[in-house]
């Protein structure tokens, strides 16, 4: 028993240093599948948000907005940096659907889906933006221009159907032909 208790440092000294080696290699791998200008990004997100509580949430956030998506390959990383298993972040990015796994398109259409914009027309909506740009949401057209995404509330309930393009340009009572002119106009428009 004496001998067991002897050995137990030096075994787990042992086991730390290959732990330690085993990440560095996966980090060393996990970097060379993200491009260095994406992987500055990641890293310094994680390194931004790593301490707060509920870290996972608003690294993904800031991934997100620096990036403009979540590399799948930058999953590991996070995964590693913040304890968690891979499944648990792919989860989390999975269930909410503001995250995205690919490169958007130039611009990023939102149509809202909560019930006040669905009882004012934005099922219509939905169904006109859907089969004028050829997509479904979370797809993005061929020439790469028009990101389709859903919304469940822009905060612009009396005014619906709402529709939010790129983030920064809020739409009221927004109409099938009103539409059409947004995407002309986002199409027009170099970002």
């Amino acid at each position: 028993m004496l001998v067991a208790v002897r050995r137990a440092p030096r075994r787990q000294e042992a086991v730390v240093r290959a732990v330690v080696a085993s990440a560095d290699r996966a980090s060393s791998a996990k970097r060379d599948l993200l491009p260095p200008a994406v992987y500055a990004k990641v890293r310094a997100a994680l390194d931004a948000n790593r301490d707060r509580p509920g870290a996972l949430l608003p690294v993904l956030h800031a991934i997100q907005d620096s990036v403009g998506y979540v590399p799948e390959d930058a999953v590991p990383l996070i995964a590693y940096d913040l304890n968690l298993s891979r499944a648990e972040v792919h989860g989390v990015i999975s269930f909410y659907h503001h995250f995205r796994t690919h490169a958007p398109g130039r611009h990023v259409v939102r149509i809202c889906r909560a019930e006040a914009c669905q009882a004012l027309g934005a099922r219509a909506l939905e169904a006109h933006a859907k089969k004028t740009l050829g997509i479904d949401f979370h797809e993005t057209t061929k020439d790469g221009a028009i990101t389709l995404e859903a919304v469940y509330c822009l905060g612009n309930c009396g005014c619906g159907p709402s529709v939010l393009v790129d983030d920064d340009a809020l739409h009221a009572r927004v109409t099938p032909e009103a539409f059409d002119a947004l995407v002309a106009s986002a199409r027009e428009v170099a970002r």
